[in-house]
């Protein structure tokens, strides 16, 4: 009997996307619920798996542009896997890679590390993506190069090139993502159909750095995550939007709709590009469930396992560049929301204090917003608000 394997319903807005891997060869043996392939669409990459065991024989080559129920293979169902002797107990697997990532299969391919080698420090000792990068950076491994005699220097001569030399030599091509051309469209247009402006401001991080010292160790104890930065902007955004309603709106053609909840997206960076994973009823949730959500949400983006329904329906986003170091930075909109929130890193600086020059952690502020629904007394108001919160996080739990 013959299984047709087909591009799997992704959401009502997605049509198409991208065959991007195949996982497995074409004639192999295949398993019930084995990862076939990597789907790239314009919002979202996820894996295609198999329904039946059996011998698979591809239709589409990879790389190749698909319709959602599109056709890409077969499964022969009579020709099945042979049943699986006990292995020698040296070559058993260990239980803490029994189950991987596809970010982690990607890695293991490309580089030649075997999960089962390495020591997991993710959940129930599982291996994470990060594990495979650090085995991967300390190895320097290189997959299949062969060892080379170091090639001889060049002559002076030699290296004067000509100025009208072909450069493509030196360069590498490849098709941009449906997910990237999408992101890339969007950031556009969000410039050209917003009247975009920026304000900033800067944050004294002092208090609550020495609040997360003081109960780090109980919250831990008692929430099993920890207490992050990113709650207390989070619960500090929601009073701000509370205060200062015409952040939480937007525009639709000639009508402004007004949102009187507060679902709060917040940017991830991936492989794939930057995802926007929402965290919902932000103003319903206590420190603990907003850190664990947004953890939760960022690791399904970063392995490939965010669904349609993560992304939509945020009303305002947060953005964190301090991450990686950023000082200062001008956020671009997330359309159709009305404004953006970014974050910076937390440098200590001089500044005045009652007179006195003194040194704190600080943390510069930018909030972007379409100027056509929100004035400028209203961002400014509402970053203010952002301040004042951190700077004195007791005010978050008497709500002022």
């Amino acid at each position: 009997m013959s299984l047709e394997v087909k591009i799997p319903p992704m959401g009502e807005s997605i049509t198409s996307g991208i065959l991007a891997k195949w996982h497995v060869k074409n004639g192999d043996l295949v398993k019930k619920d084995q990862p076939l392939f990597e789907l790239e669409t314009d919002k979202i990459t996820s894996e295609g798996t198999a329904e039946a065991a059996g011998q698979i024989t591809f239709t589409i080559a990879a790389g190749t542009d698909v319709k959602i129920g599109q056709v890409v293979a077969t499964i022969n169902t009579a020709v099945m896997p042979p049943a699986l002797s006990p292995a020698p107990i040296s070559e058993i697997p260990s239980p803490v890679t029994a189950v991987t990532s596809p970010a982690v299969r990607r890695l293991a391919a490309e580089t030649g590390l075997d999960p089962a080698t390495i020591a997991g420090t993710g959940k129930a000792n599982r291996v994470t993506k990060g594990d495979m990068l650090a085995a991967s950076e300390v190895g320097r491994i290189i997959p299949n190069a062969p060892s080379a005699a170091p090639a001889p220097a060049p002559s002076p001569i030699e290296n004067q090139k000509s100025p009208i030399e072909n450069i493509t030599t030196r360069q590498t091509r490849t098709k941009m993502s449906k997910l990237r051309q999408t992101i890339a469209g969007r950031l556009v247009r969000a410039q050209h159909e917003a009247a975009m402006l920026t304000t900033f401001n800067e944050c004294d991080m002092s208090a609550v750095m020495a609040l997360r010292a003081k109960y780090q160790d109980d919250f831990v104890k008692k929430h099993g995550v920890k207490l992050g930065f990113m709650s207390f902007f989070t619960k500090a955004v929601v009073h701000a939007l509370k205060d200062v309603p015409a952040v939480n709106a937007q525009i639709d053609g000639d009508s402004i709709i007004q949102n009187h909840y507060y679902h709060i997206s917040m940017a991830v960076s991936t492989e794939k590009g930057l995802m926007v994973p929402v965290i919902r009823n932000c103003d319903q949730l206590g420190m603990a469930e907003i850190e664990k959500s947004i953890a939760e949400a960022a690791k399904k983006a970063r392995d490939g396992k965010i669904a349609m329904a993560d992304l939509e329906g945020g009303v305002f986003t947060i953005t964190n560049g301090g991450i990686f170091g950023s000082m200062l930075s001008t956020p671009i909109l997330n359309s159709p929301q009305s404004a953006i929130l970014g974050l910076h890193a937390i440098n200590e600086r001089p500044i005045a204090l009652n007179g006195q020059v003194v040194i704190r952690p600080m943390m510069y502020l930018a909030l972007s917003y379409d100027h056509r629904l929100v004035d400028g007394k209203e961002a400014v108001t509402f970053l203010v608000k952002i301040k004042q919160l951190i700077e004195d996080p007791a005010r978050l739990a008497i709500g002022i």
